[in-house]
């Protein structure tokens, strides 16, 4: 399975950070998988971001779920990552990744990341 994100690159403040994964050599359908959303900032660890499972179903984190959807385009297995009301406090490299767990820091595919900055 391979993973790969889009490169939006800079973001003004309050503006809508959205990212696509497209997945290849694997399907998002793929019973009991999940399909993630992580970011790592300068200096911090790795911060999960909320969750699609193969059903559609989605979760996010308590703290960015107001601002945070995903969603998919399953005729192009892909999956999208929109942040509202960003902030320079979102500038990160953003992942998408895989797996059979809902929540882990380890997933088994992952994409290559992508920086995100955010500011004027």
């Amino acid at each position: 399975v391979q993973l790969l994100e889009s490169v939006p690159g800079l973001v003004n403040p309050s503006q809508t950070l959205s990212l696509t994964c497209t997945v290849s050599r694997g399907s998002i359908t793929t019973k009991d998988y999940w399909w993630p959303w992580l970011r790592q900032s300068p200096g911090k660890g790795l911060e999960w971001i909320g969750v699609m499972a193969y059903t559609g179903d989605t979760y996010y984190s308590p703290s960015l779920k107001s601002r945070t959807s995903i969603t998919r385009n399953t005729s192009k297995n892909q999956f999208f990552l929109q942040l509202n009301s960003v902030t320079p406090e979102d500038t990160a490299v953003y992942y998408c990744a895989g797996g059979e767990e809902r929540i882990t820091s380890g997933y088994d595919y992952w994409g290559q990341g992508t920086q995100v900055t955010v500011s004027t």
